[in-house]
């Protein structure tokens, strides 16, 4: 595969794992604000946050497939799929 096509996929995937890093930052903060805010007797505030945490798991959902799409796409030297287990991971 060309160096600078290598290159390019392994910035974005970079790109995405720093995105995917904030996204489950935000979901720790608001799984605990949320946990606070109920056991304090604000029962109104669990259901939007489910559902924007739901959001921010298909979010993270769309990003995975955006990179795995992105690592079957190839390039014309890359070897045969069979030499490395499927999945953005592949090392070589």
């Amino acid at each position: 595969m060309n160096t600078t096509l290598r290159r390019r996929r392994r910035v974005a995937i970079d790109a995405v794992m720093a995105l995917v890093i904030l996204v489950l930052m935000v979901q720790m903060w608001m799984l605990t604000a949320t946990l606070e805010s109920y056991l304090a007797g604000h029962h109104r505030v669990a259901l939007p946050a489910l559902l924007s945490s739901l959001v921010l798991l298909g979010f993270c959902g769309f990003l995975y497939r955006m990179v795995t799409r992105m690592d079957r796409a190839g390039g014309p030297a890359d070897p045969p799929a069979t030499s490395n287990p499927p999945g953005p991971w592949r090392v070589g």
